[in-house]
């Protein structure tokens, strides 16, 4: 009986086992070492926010540092490695109000980005485009809409971020 039941188990954790393995090689992540990346650090030069939406560049400076870090690669000001980007383009448009109030918005953001590597190899990523949508609920308390927009934009510039970081890394 106990025999049994220790078989049961290793059985069960077996197949979790395989289950895990399956479903990560089956929808498209991988796992990669640190030793696999193409870099280990990075340093962000230069945004230059050709949009009229203020402070838009800063954001995205953090969140760019947010998602490398994530993904095992340290940010420093004296390496060869130089991200820079430019964004075009902020868009911010109302999809649906509910009592004359927007309750759902789509942000569009339009940037290009420029990697150069330790060697002064150049590799430009252009036409980074992000449509993002957003819903909140229906409030007519103008800071919490501020704060939503506030959100909102650094929901959208995370994606972003995220695109380019998964760009440069997974070539």
């Amino acid at each position: 009986m106990i025999m049994h039941t220790r078989l049961t188990m290793f059985s069960v954790l077996l197949g979790f086992a395989y289950l895990t393995v399956l479903m990560t090689a089956g929808c498209g992540y991988s796992i990669h070492r640190k030793a696999d990346l193409p870099f280990t650090e990075i340093r962000i030069g230069k945004i230059e926010n050709l949009s009229l939406e203020p402070k838009l560049q800063d954001k995205l400076h953090k969140a760019l540092v947010r998602e490398f870090t994530k993904n095992g690669i340290t940010v420093t000001p004296s390496v060869g490695n130089v991200l820079s980007g430019v964004v075009r383009r902020f868009e911010m448009s109302s999809l649906s109000e509910k009592k004359d109030i927007t309750v759902e918005y789509k942000i569009t953001i339009d940037a290009a980005f420029t990697y150069r590597d330790n060697d002064g190899n150049v590799r430009e990523i252009k036409k980074v485009i992000s449509p993002f949508i957003i819903s909140s609920p229906a409030s007519k308390d103008m800071g919490v809409l501020l704060g939503k927009r506030d959100i909102a934009e650094d929901e959208a510039v995370a994606d972003i971020a995220m695109e380019i970081v998964g760009a440069l890394i997974f070539k």
